[in-house]
């Protein structure tokens, strides 16, 4: 007798629709089985053959943290490609990889977070290299284009899961756990979210990951638009996973609760599904969600909300269909077609920035190159380790031959005396290790090497490569390339291959004392002194003197000297001075690096500047006859840029933010009003280094036979680009659009849209770009929604935000602009035309804005034009909390009443109504005063 085996479970059922499938494994699960899939590493249920599960696995330009990967060029330098069609296929190769990888190590997940699709509105910010562009619409192409590669194209089952990183207006790394960005309506709807929206409603992403920041004074992981606006774009469920540690920051750093049974409820019912918090230790977040479950703050539904959403994504990625999962066998690793791939895209990433006919350069040339990143293939914190790498220098010997190719790097070498006796570096016999070869699911938990010797003295000493990176911040590199570091028992070793880390070890300072230097490493923040058992840091340190065998500019001037061309290789290394934790203080070039340029182009005027780097640079080119730009480009960098410097590729790379002249020109880190404090391209009103858009090439390109044609949805441009140069080549067109007589601040041009197009010399081509009339529109904080406005629009088409070569008028039948109704609405905090002295804030803990002055206990002014009183009003109140005084004020005249909170309010949610007679009619502008530690909700008009 046999017996039958009972039935799958429908949520096995593959004939089943994924919804029905997830209801019925939700229904099965326990309460505590549900509470615990709340966490980042959420567990197997053995009883129902559910695998463990994890999110976020970093996938920014290759697969990171879990060893060796296809490095492609930083997030930045895909920007600067414009080019969707290269960025797709990077992101399918690397969804390949990252299925290739998780076949032999289930450490990688399939959940992915990227792309970083924060907007570069301030160049200072440290984490620059995650981003795409300054421009909210380049941006969202290219992150558009990485999602669909990353998805893959079945219409049911994902490759992987892309999660759109960081929600929302984050760009300081300055005290980013705490800080609160202040975002007026229309840079949050015009700008803000703008790249976010139309990424989701492209359809390839699985979720977003809100920021460490608060905005509008509501941390991120509360943020209200999580539902009113993110998933209001999509019918798929998202899921918003926490960042690192950021559910426990609501009470420990930011204060915004007392209690974590409190945050965690409060975190989950704005629409945070996964708490990513404690490492692997899912039993505090579990614990907090229970808690705030028997206090009633949640219930059983709330939960079963955000499992159904991580369940959603956990059906779509194959997971419970193995058989049927189109992407299961679909892994590649390191192909040959993923190296031509790292190489095309570092090709395409090279931005000319200027060439007084020095590039390219003649096969017969000789070249000296130098510099600090000369010899260097640098990687940042979300790179994979290195399977292949190529510095600029190994370019340009196999392009030019070594024999025609001079070295030097330009580091200072020199000697560290004290007491008589030099610091000396013992040779190692442990093996090389590269940083993170093995992987791991948390690198910042990596320790350093205590499998070598610490430096000892001796009466000779060892010669040190001393970088100086900027603000005084060193590495000191021994013979054999290890870099001096300090590990977990506080000995200092030659031990590592690169600076890096969460907290990078390898970095120092000298400090002048007495008639020498002490000697502080900047991880630890002690000083370095000599002991019996070896040199170690400690709280108190020896003084050294610093011999200096030799300055790097002697050594680049002599080869820059022998030289037909000099190659200057200058930038940043990614884990100094400008990465995740720590913004940049200025725009200037470090002034080590400084040095070496001015050395270079003393000895040899033919000096080509090639600034390799995560961030834009303020340095004087007006003596350069040629200067290029990259982003640190991956596994192929050196050879990518040495086929573009010889000719072999046109430079086509176009620059994906501004490029401002000086420190003077950019506004606080803090200040996110893009409008009021004219930032980027789109507002900008002085004279940029470099525009938004800027590139050169080898060849020349016409524009001609401009055509407009309006339609009822669209705009359709239409021209003809010919390649008028003598050799094959890219060209960027690039399409703006400016209001002629806006009745608000308009940008000054914005992009609408681009194409990249390959022309053979001679070759003509015809561009057909549609822009949607939603494309024209701006937030109208009058009627608080998007308005078409109409009247002329000028079309600007050309090769750069400032290159324009052709232009043209339409005339738009939106809509007019109209008073405001202040009778029927009143007028909302936050809805101001202009400002002064003032930041948005949070009017409750869950929702909406209110108004008060930036600094403690000082003033601020609004303004709200062209409102309309109607026939006539009597009495003005407004919604107050915190106390002070709110002036109210028509056309720049005086103060017509005011409005006087005098006590305190229990708190700064507790609002009370005051009330005072105030007269007006007819359309007027109106000023608000707010005089002291006062709050302002909303202004209304009766009577």
């Amino acid at each position: 007798m046999t017996v039958d085996p009972p039935p799958a479970p429908p949520f096995r059922d593959p004939r089943l629709p994924f919804a029905k499938r997830v209801d019925d494994l939700l229904a099965r699960l326990t309460p505590d089985e549900k509470v615990a899939f709340l966490h980042q590493f959420a567990p197997a249920v053995e009883r129902l053959g559910v695998a463990a599960f994890r999110t976020g696995q970093e996938a920014l330009h290759g697969v990171a943290w879990m060893g060796p990967a296809t490095v492609f060029p930083q997030a930045v330098g895909l920007g600067a490609t414009w080019n969707p069609d290269l960025v797709r296929r990077v992101g399918e190769a690397v969804s390949r990889e990252v299925r290739a990888m998780r076949a032999r190590d289930e450490r990688v997940g399939l959940n992915v977070w990227a792309p970083t699709v924060n907007l570069l509105r301030h160049p200072l910010w440290g984490r620059n290299e995650e981003g795409y562009s300054e421009d909210p619409r380049l941006t969202s192409a290219i992150a558009t284009a990485y999602t669909h590669g990353l998805r893959g194209d079945h219409p049911a089952y994902w490759r992987t899961a892309p999660v759109l990183k960081h929600w929302l207006a984050h760009n300081n790394e300055t005290d980013r756990a705490t800080t609160s960005s202040s975002v007026r309506p229309r840079v949050l709807r015009e700008y803000d979210l703008r790249a976010f929206r139309d990424t989701v409603g492209a359809g390839a992403v699985a979720g977003v990951m809100p920021a460490y920041n608060l905005v509008n004074g509501r941390p991120n992981h509360l943020s209200p638009y999580l539902r009113s606006e993110l998933r209001a774009w999509t019918d798929e469920d998202l899921l918003v996973c926490s960042d690192a540690g950021a559910p426990s920051n609501l009470v420990d750093a930011e204060h915004y609760f007392g209690t974590h049974e409190e945050a965690s409820a409060a975190a989950l019912l704005a629409g945070v599904d996964s708490f990513t918090d404690h490492g692997t230790d899912g039993s505090r977040v579990t614990a907090r969600l229970k808690g705030a479950l028997d206090q009633g703050l949640l219930t059983e539904a709330d939960v079963d909300t955000a499992v159904r959403r991580q369940l959603s994504v956990r059906f779509r990625l194959g997971e419970f269909d193995p058989q049927y999962d189109p992407h299961r066998d679909t892994g590649e690793f390191d192909t040959p077609a993923h190296r031509a791939l790292a190489l095309e895209a570092a090709e395409q990433a090279v931005v000319l920035l200027r060439n007084e006919e020095l590039l390219p350069l003649a096969p017969d040339r000789r070249v000296a190159v130098v510099g600090l990143l000369a010899d260097e293939c640098k990687l940042d914190w979300y790179s994979g380790a290195l399977l292949h790498r190529s510095t600029p220098l190994e370019g340009l010997y196999e392009r030019f031959g070594a024999e025609r190719v001079e070295f030097a790097e330009g580091v200072d070498r020199i000697r560290l005396r004290t007491g008589g006796a030099f610091l000396h570096v013992p040779p190692a016999d442990a093996p090389g290790e590269a940083r993170g070869a093995g992987g791991a699911l948390d690198p910042a938990l990596l320790s350093g090497r205590t499998d070598l010797p610490p430096l000892t003295t001796d009466a000779v000493g060892t010669e040190l490569a001393l970088a100086d990176w900027g603000g005084g911040v060193l590495t000191l590199r021994a013979p054999d390339g290890r870099y001096l570091s300090v590990a977990e028992d506080g000995f200092l070793r030659a031990a590592a291959d690169q600076p890096g880390g969460w907290v990078v070890q390898e970095t120092f300072r000298l400090e002048p004392h007495e008639n020498g230097h002490l000697l502080r490493h900047l991880g630890t923040g002690r000083h370095v002194r000599v002991a019996a058992d070896g040199v170690k840091v400690a709280g108190t340190g020896d003084v050294f003197e610093v011999i200096t065998v030799e300055r790097g500019e002697e050594a680049v001037a002599r080869a820059a000297g022998r030289a037909d061309v000099v190659v200057v290789v200058a930038g940043n290394d990614p884990h100094i001075n400008g990465r995740e934790t720590e913004d940049r203080t200025t725009l200037e070039l470090p002034a080590h690096q400084r040095r070496l340029l001015h050395a270079a182009r003393a000895a040899n005027p033919r000096t080509v500047l090639v600034l390799t780097s995560a961030y834009p640079y303020a340095v004087d080119v007006s003596r350069l006859p040629a200067v290029l730009w990259t982003a640190h480009g991956g596994q192929a960098a050196g050879t990518a840029l040495a086929r573009v410097l010889a000719g072999d590729v046109s430079p086509a790379g176009r620059l994906p933010q501004t490029w401002y002249a000086s420190d003077a020109d950019l506004p606080g880190l803090l200040d996110y009003d893009v409008i009021g404090s004219r930032q980027t391209y789109l507002y900008f009103e002085g004279a940029p280094l470099f525009p938004f858009g800027h590139g050169l090439s080898y060849a020349d390109f016409a524009y001609s036979e401009l055509s407009v044609r309006v339609t009822d949805t669209s705009v359709h441009v239409r021209c003809a680009l010919t390649n008028t140069g003598d050799r094959t080549a890219d060209e960027v067109a690039q399409l703006y659009a400016r209001a002629v007589d806006p009745s608000a601040p308009r940008p000054r041009r914005e992009l609408l849209a681009h194409r990249r197009v390959t022309l053979a010399p001679g070759e003509r081509a015809r561009l057909d770009l549609e822009v949607p009339l939603s494309s024209f529109e701006f937030w109208d904080v009058a009627r608080g929604a998007w308005r078409l406005e109409q009247g002329p629009y000028e079309l600007l088409l050309g090769a750069s935000s400032e290159d324009v070569r052709l232009r043209t008028r339409v005339t738009l039948a939106g809509e007019p602009p109209a008073p405001r109704a202040v009778t029927e609405r009143g007028l909302e905090g936050a809805d101001f035309d202009e400002h002064s002295g003032i930041a948005i804030v949070d009017r409750t803990r869950t929702a909406g804005d209110s108004v008060t002055p930036a600094a403690a206990g000082a003033s601020g002014e609004l303004l709200y034009r062209s409102c309309d009183f109607a026939d006539g009003v009597t009495a003005v109140s407004a919604r107050l909390a915190g106390e002070g005084v709110l002036e109210v004020s028509l056309d720049g005249g005086p103060p017509l009443t005011r409005l006087t909170l005098a006590g305190p309010t229990p708190d700064a949610y507790t609002y009370v109504t005051v009330d005072a007679p105030f007269a007006a009619s007819g359309v007027h502008d109106v000023r608000l005063g707010l005089r002291g530690p006062l709050r302002l909700a909303h202004v209304g008009f009766s009577g």
